[in-house]
């Protein structure tokens, strides 16, 4: 008989565990040697700012490093949250044992009923618990679309107009060959800027994250989750890396720490990259806007829910299979009061998470948009793009993709160049399909301070237009002028002249469940090892091929084709 020994491990919330998470990553990437100490207390209490740990820590190697990494996570915690991180920590551990002490003591029916507890009634029902939690994703997604469409437009506009302009005049004024101007113009600008056209809808998806965070209704959602989620081995606090999995898949694989056993730490870690991240949102975007006009948004929430769906379903089959189920252990969450969200604390994370996709965009997405313009435009001189390396390479893959719907060379190489960065599929597109378009586009002369009076203007009329559609929302409120159409984007007419809806609905699922990007697998090797990272990357291929394979086949028996 074996006995193993389970470790309990209490989860501090997503910002904190995801500090927690960086010093853990900087103890093994100096391998620093914490001596006697748990790696995890030690961290906690550098960040806690523990003077007894720091003066020890202080003497250690590399502990000068350490402590300095330490007191800036404290700092970014205190400017987010409000409250030195030693509060924080109190107040979670507090928090735990109320929540122990709440399922374990029958209190006398004369007790005060809050406010809190009605809503929870409510919220945490039995039966109404996981509808409510699905509207709430379904309300945040559209808006996520209507609210951001507007300036969505108007990013466009300003990336293909006005700085594109600005680059070919500065391009034109310094001599520059031919081969230069098409490297900035239909390389750089068409898929950096095919990718930055999606700021607003990622910053307003940060948003109302981070207000479901910090009222306090994300613990719910773990705690509704927790009943649907044992169904596949698994309980409620494996839900909040899925969660996080919304944002990035990187951190909601390093958050799997909180949870102890190792069989759910894996099983949860392949799982969470099925979980729409941001990256995928500007495919979404661009496909749904294109497609589905005034159901975009309907279609970007099908693509969150199908996501949980499938992690569900697979959940089941490696539970059956691979990852059978150890002892089950009680799940005990803290339900903490709600609260109004910080407007501060908001805000940063709402930017931090936004930087992080723009300084993607400024290197990765950059890199890759200059491999992709050589690629396009080698053997040297190539008049046509499908005799280009790139265009050889995706021509070979292509057949792979036929019966899904996209098995043309474009479509093809885009996702390959999809697994660095689920961006990058847009930045591809915008390359293949934007080179010709532009071109052929002709454009207005116009002054650089008309350009100016044009943005400025431009960006008005978005927030004008956005702030309608969020009034509308409102019962018997309707400020949308229904005779005003928004306008596509230039990649979105581009792409309507190359797919269907069900080819494009067949594309998003694709997109929604294939192969992790380099980093979400990076951090699966890290955490689990190799094996792992493979395991992820080939069954969720396979199950991206068949869910796209029976999406556009039953389209086409349907009649939808």
């Amino acid at each position: 008989m074996t006995n193993t020994q389970t470790f309990f491990r209490l989860d501090y919330g997503s910002k904190l565990e995801r500090e927690i998470a960086y010093l853990l990553a900087l103890f093994e990437e100096i391998k620093f040697d914490a001596g006697r100490y748990p790696q995890r207390w030690l961290a906690i209490k550098l960040l806690e700012g523990d003077v007894d740990i720091l003066e020890r820590v202080q003497a250690m190697s590399s502990g000068r490093r350490v402590i300095e990494a330490a007191q800036k996570g404290a700092e970014k915690l205190k400017s987010m949250l409000g409250d030195d991180v030693d509060l924080l920590t109190a107040d979670r551990r507090y928090g735990y044992i109320n929540g122990v002490v709440r399922q374990s003591l029958h209190r006398p029916a004369i007790d005060r009923i809050t406010l809190t507890d009605r809503i929870d009634d409510i919220v945490t029902h039995k039966w109404l618990g996981l509808p409510f939690f699905f509207t709430i994703m379904y309300i945040m997604f559209r808006l996520v679309i209507d609210v951001s469409s507007p300036f969505l437009d108007w990013t466009d506009a300003v990336i293909n107009g006005p700085i594109a302009k600005l680059f070919s005049f500065l391009l034109n004024l310094t001599a520059a060959p031919a081969w230069i101007h098409s490297l900035v113009i239909d390389g750089i600008v068409a898929g950096v800027g095919g990718v930055l056209v999606f700021v607003p809808g990622l910053l307003i998806l940060y948003f109302f994250l981070a207000l479901l965070e910090d009222s306090g209704y994300m613990s719910r959602a773990a705690f509704v989750m927790d009943r649907f989620m044992r169904v596949v081995g698994l309980h409620g606090k494996s839900f909040i890396p899925m969660i996080l999995g919304f944002g990035c898949a990187v951190p909601a694989i390093y958050a799997t720490r909180t949870i102890a056993s190792r069989r759910d730490r894996i099983l949860t870690a392949l799982l969470v990259p099925l979980m729409s991240c941001s990256a995928r949102l500007p495919v979404y975007v661009v496909f749904g806007l294109a497609f589905f006009g005034a159901r975009a948004g309907t279609v970007i929430w099908a693509m969150y829910a199908l996501g949980i769906i499938v992690a569900m379903i697979a959940g089941l089959v490696f539970t059956r299979t691979i990852l059978k189920p150890d002892v089950s252990s009680a799940f005990v969450l803290e339900l903490p009061p709600y609260r109004q969200p910080s407007l501060k604390s908001v805000m940063i994370h709402m930017w931090e998470n936004t930087r992080e996709f723009v300084r993607k965009a400024g290197t990765t997405i950059l890199f890759a948009s200059v491999v992709m313009w050589l690629l396009l435009n080698l053997p040297w001189g190539v008049a046509d793009q499908r005799d280009s390396y790139f265009g050889k390479v995706s021509g070979f893959i292509a057949p792979v993709f036929a019966p899904l719907g996209f098995g043309n060379w474009e479509t093809s190489g885009a996702l390959v160049t999809g697994f660095m960065a689920k961006e990058i599929v847009v930045s591809s597109m915008s390359q293949i399909y934007l080179s010709d378009a532009v071109e052929e586009e002709p454009t207005e002369a116009t002054t650089f301070g008309e350009d100016l009076l044009g943005i400025g203007s431009g960006f008005v009329n978005a927030t004008i237009s956005s702030g309608k559609i969020l009034l509308s929302i409102i019962p018997g409120v309707d400020l949308v002028d229904e005779q005003v159409d928004r306008q596509d984007t230039a990649l979105s007419l581009a792409l309507q002249n190359n797919f269907t809806p069900l080819t494009a609905a067949a594309l998003l699922v694709f997109v929604l469940l294939y192969v992790p990007c380099v980093a979400t697998l990076g951090a699966i090797k890290h955490e689990f090892g190799s094996s792992w990272a493979v395991t992820s990357a080939v069954y969720q291929t396979a199950v991206a091929w068949i869910a796209a394979f029976i999406v556009f086949q039953g389209g086409k028996l349907l009649g939808f084709g």
